[in-house]
């Protein structure tokens, strides 16, 4: 904490500056997220539901490996 007292007030803006921006981006991560969700919605429930075999396949190996121990 006493490094933060001696630092110049310019290096606090900066940290400033880039802590907005990295929320910023973060905001705009989520709306293309969001965005990409709403658009391609069936495409990405064909995915869950092609995959959701293979995912039936690897729970009954797991299960079965820890019944055999």
């Amino acid at each position: 904490m006493a490094e933060e007292a001696k630092q110049p007030e310019e290096k606090k803006e900066d940290k400033n500056a880039v802590t907005i921006f990295k929320v910023l981006l973060g905001l705009a991560f989520l709306v293309l997220g969001g965005w990409a969700l709403h658009r391609w919605w069936p495409l990405l429930l064909m995915v869950i539901k092609g995959t959701i075999g293979l995912f039936f396949i690897l729970a009954g190996i797991i299960t079965l490996a820890i019944a055999k121990e």
